[in-house]
C-alpha cells in the first residue's frame, strides 16, 4: 500500500478504496499485493522506468482508460514529458502508430489538466 500510496498519491488510493465494495474487496487486494506489493516495489527497476513501461504497455495493449492515472503519477516517479512521448514513440513503431497517437492525446489532455491546477 506504501508504494501504490507513493506513485498514485493518496487521494487517488483514498479514492478507489473509498469505493471499494464486497464485489471488488478481493480484486483491490490482489492489484495492491501483486502489482504494487511485488511489481512496483521490486528495486530491479526504478520507478521512472516503470511510469515509462507501464505509459507503453498500457497504450499497446489498448488499455486507454488507465492511462490518465499513470500520466498523473509521473509527477511522483520522476518521468517527464519527454520520457512519456519516448515511450509512446516506442508503441507507434511496435505497435502502432494509431495506439500511440490515441496515447498521446491522452496525455496531452492530462498534461494541460494537471498544469491548471498547479
Amino acid at each position: 500500500m506504501a508504494t501504490r500510496r507513493a506513485v498514485l498519491g493518496d487521494a487517488h488510493v483514498d479514492r478507489a478504496l473509498a469505493c471499494t465494495g464486497s464485489l471488488d474487496k478481493a480484486f483491490q487486494s490482489l492489484i495492491t499485493t501483486g502489482a504494487w506489493g511485488q511489481v512496483w516495489s521490486s528495486p530491479a527497476i526504478p520507478a521512472r522506468e516503470r511510469s515509462m513501461l507501464t505509459l507503453a504497455l498500457l497504450a499497446a495493449t489498448g488499455n486507454f482508460e488507465e492511462i490518465p492515472m499513470h500520466i498523473r503519477a509521473t509527477v511522483r516517479t520522476g518521468a517527464t514529458e519527454r520520457d512519456i512521448a519516448e515511450a509512446f514513440q516506442h508503441v507507434a513503431v511496435y505497435a502502432g502508430v494509431p495506439r500511440a497517437n490515441h496515447a498521446l492525446k491522452l496525455a496531452k489532455q492530462t498534461l494541460a489538466e494537471m498544469a491548471e491546477n498547479d
